[in-house]
C-alpha cells in the first residue's frame, strides 16, 4: 500500500471511530421548584451515560411549551397531563407526554386563618387564571365543602359553573406564579405545589386544605411527537424514574411532591 493511500485509510478510520469523551447534549426547560431541582440532581447520573443535560429555567407556564414547539428545547418538565392537553388544543401544537414523574398536591393557603372553617362570609379567595389550574382549584374548594359545581362541568369547571356558593366567596383570578404574593391581600389562595414551594410554603405543613394523593394531575416530561423514540430522551425518562430520584424526592420535599413511579 503506498504512503498516500495508507494516510487516507488512517484518516477515514479516525473519522468513523466513536469520539472518546464526546457527549450528547439535551436542553430541558423547567420551572425552578421542584422540576429544575430534580433535573439538577440527575445531571451527574446522565453524565455517566454520556449525556450532558442543560437546564433552562422558566417562571411561567406558557413559554416552556412554545420554546419546545419552536425547537429551542428538546423537552420540558413543568406541567401536568391535563394542562398539556389543554395547551395542545388551544395552541394547535403536537407535544406529547414522554414519562410521568410526580404529583404536586394543590393546596389552599392563608396567612390570616388557620382552617377553612374560620373563613368569614364573603371571603376573598384567589385562584389560578388559566383554565386547567383554575378548574382544579374549584374542584379542590368543592372537595372542601365551600362550593358546589354543576356536575356537567366535568374536570375543567369555571366560576360560571358554581351552582351553590355557600359562603358567598368572592373569587380573584390571578396568574399562577403570582398567587403566593397575593396572600396578604386575600383571605386565602389556592396555589400550585411548585409555586408554593418556591415561596417557602410546604403544602403538607402550611396548607389549610390539601388535594388528595389520588390527584389526576401528574407532572410529566414533554417532547415533540417526532422525538418520542430519541435515545437520549429515553435515557432522561429512565433516569427520572429511577430509585435514586424516588429517594431524592421523598427525602427533600416532605410529602409536598409525591413520586408516581
Amino acid at each position: 500500500m503506498n504512503r498516500n493511500l495508507l494516510i487516507a485509510s488512517i484518516l477515514l478510520l479516525v473519522l468513523l471511530s466513536p469520539q472518546v469523551g464526546s457527549a450528547t447534549t439535551i436542553r430541558v426547560g423547567a420551572t425552578p421548584v421542584p422540576h429544575a431541582e430534580i433535573l439538577e440532581f440527575i445531571v451527574p447520573l446522565l453524565e455517566d451515560e454520556g449525556i450532558s443535560l442543560e437546564i433552562v429555567e422558566f417562571t411561567d407556564y406558557l413559554r416552556p411549551n412554545l420554546a419546545l414547539d419552536e425547537g429551542e428545547l428538546d423537552a420540558n418538565f413543568f406541567q401536568h397531563v391535563l394542562y398539556l392537553e389543554s395547551f395542545n388544543q388551544d395552541a394547535g401544537t403536537d407535544l406529547v407526554e414522554l414519562v410521568r414523574v410526580h404529583v404536586e398536591p394543590l393546596g389552599a393557603f392563608s396567612t390570616k386563618y388557620a382552617a377553612l372553617e374560620e373563613l368569614p362570609p364573603k371571603a376573598t379567595i384567589a385562584i389560578p387564571n388559566d383554565a386547567t389550574n383554575g378548574g382544579r382549584a374549584l374542584l379542590l374548594l368543592q372537595a372542601a365543602g365551600l362550593i358546589e359545581l354543576h356536575p356537567e362541568a366535568g374536570i375543567a369547571p369555571t366560576i360560571f359553573d358554581i351552582g351553590e356558593n355557600k359562603g358567598q366567596i368572592r373569587f380573584v383570578e390571578l396568574e399562577a406564579a403570582q398567587l403566593s404574593r397575593s396572600l396578604a391581600d386575600v383571605d386565602a389562595a389556592v396555589i400550585n405545589g411548585n409555586y408554593a414551594l418556591q415561596a417557602d410554603l410546604n403544602p403538607v405543613r402550611d396548607a389549610i386544605f390539601l388535594e388528595g394523593a389520588e390527584s389526576p394531575y401528574v407532572n410529566v416530561v414533554v417532547v415533540r411527537s417526532g422525538d418520542v423514540d430519541d435515545s437520549a430522551l429515553a435515557k432522561l425518562a429512565e433516569t427520572l424514574t429511577s430509585d435514586a430520584v424516588r429517594i431524592f424526592i421523598q427525602e427533600n420535599y416532605g410529602g409536598a411532591v409525591v413520586p408516581v413511579f
